[in-house]
């Protein structure tokens, strides 16, 4: 069996974030990176997937963009994965969710992938829209939102977490892909030995130029915090004072008691 996962690389997100030059992203000065947190249950839930099925099972880890994912590459390798695809992109920030599933797919097609593990969605965009791009360019049967996952006998049961806090249950066969939720693992860290040992593996160099070939659908318009409010006013001292200020500033402030 062979299993792709998808991982990328994003700020974290406790970081001071302002807009770029351009105005449409953020600037990259000073921020922290890490690989995104749906992305490491996604790794997490390949990596025991390649250690049920044993030998004859390969597991390859994809990012896209500059050189600095590549740590977030190598986590995913001291991690579990068998060897790894760079496709290096300076400028991914300004790719939309159908050229990063367009490349992706340009890879994956004729590469024999069982299963693509991604997940849900990205903590700085936020679209959730890759993975089932990618199951759609490829044709695989696709199930999102994942927070419970086995496989046996070429076919996936898949949980998934659904509105109102339901669960669904999902059967597909292979070739498919999936998107990983919070709570469908716990994300392991990687040893000591195991980070040595990634330094050896194999991490394949591939310029997007040679797999995109789709332009946008978006484009981001404006990238800026949101516009300042009213001050609130806070009210300290005994209980019994206090209803008669907050009645005082109903009244003053607002229409409610009007």
């Amino acid at each position: 069996m062979k299993i792709l996962v998808c991982i990328k690389q994003v700020p974290d997100m406790e970081s001071r974030f302002k807009p770029d030059n351009s105005g449409t992203w953020f600037s990259e000065t000073d921020l922290a990176w890490r690989m995104n947190e749906y992305d490491e249950y996604a790794v997490e839930e390949a990596v025991k997937l390649r250690e049920q099925l044993g030998d004859g099972c390969e597991l390859t880890v994809l990012s896209i963009g500059p050189a600095r994912v590549g740590e977030a590459i190598k986590k995913a390798l001291a991690t579990g994965a068998d060897k790894a695809i760079h496709i290096q992109d300076a400028e991914v920030a300004a790719k939309d969710p159908w050229q990063i599933a367009s490349i992706i797919a340009m890879h994956a097609a004729g590469q024999g992938y069982d299963i693509i593990f991604t997940g849900m969605q990205s903590q700085d965009r936020g679209s959730a829209q890759v993975g089932v791009l990618v199951s759609e360019l490829l044709g695989f049967a696709c199930a999102t939102t994942l927070v419970g996952f086995s496989y046996a006998d070429g076919v996936i049961t898949a949980k998934r977490e659904l509105e109102g806090g339901l669960k669904g249950v999902a059967a597909l066969k292979i070739p498919a892909v999936v998107t990983c939720q919070l709570g469908l693992n716990i994300p392991r860290y990687p040893t000591l030995p195991n980070i040595m040992k990634a330094k050896k593996k194999e991490i394949a160099q591939v310029a997007v130029a040679d797999l995109l070939k789709n332009e946008a659908f978006t484009s981001t318009a404006s990238f800026h915090p949101p516009a300042k409010k009213g001050g609130g006013i806070v009210l300290e001292g005994d209980v019994n004072e206090l209803v008669d200020r907050v009645i005082g500033v109903l009244k003053d402030k607002t229409a409610v008691l009007r």
